[in-house]
């Protein structure tokens, strides 16, 4: 959610998203909140984050809980490691109406802090360059 959020801000940018342990595909409920907050996130196909590490990097951003600490030291250039903490809403456990409810939290928080992280960071590196 978070890389379809970030994307969606400005086409410009390069967005990829990675895990330590990807799933087989994009969770069918996140598709869903997602196209609800008009992002299309159905293309995207879960990556191993090994497959990113020598390469050079603005920023690794970390978003799901155990994430900053499972997540492998990058060999590359890093030039920011940030962590943005968000409960996994596949995780949730409960009737389907409230693990409904909680993707949609998710989604939303995940929209907010995205939106902070680009208007505060990204966006004056784009200016200024």
């Amino acid at each position: 959610m978070a890389h379809g959020f970030l994307q969606s801000l400005d086409p410009r940018l390069q967005v990829f998203s990675a895990g330590t342990q990807p799933a087989d595909r994009v969770n069918a409920l996140a598709v869903q909140v997602m196209k609800e907050a008009g992002v299309d996130i159905s293309h995207h196909v879960p990556a191993h984050v090994n497959q990113y590490l020598g390469e050079a990097w603005d920023f690794v951003i970390t978003v799901c809980g155990g994430a900053n600490e499972s997540c492998p030291v990058f060999i590359g250039t890093v030039k920011s490691r940030l962590h943005f903490g968000f409960a996994d809403p596949s995780c949730e456990q409960g009737t389907p109406q409230h693990v409904m409810e909680e993707f949609h939290r998710v989604r939303d928080a995940i929209q907010t802090r995205f939106f902070e992280f680009y208007r505060d960071q990204v966006q004056p590196l784009l200016q200024d360059g």
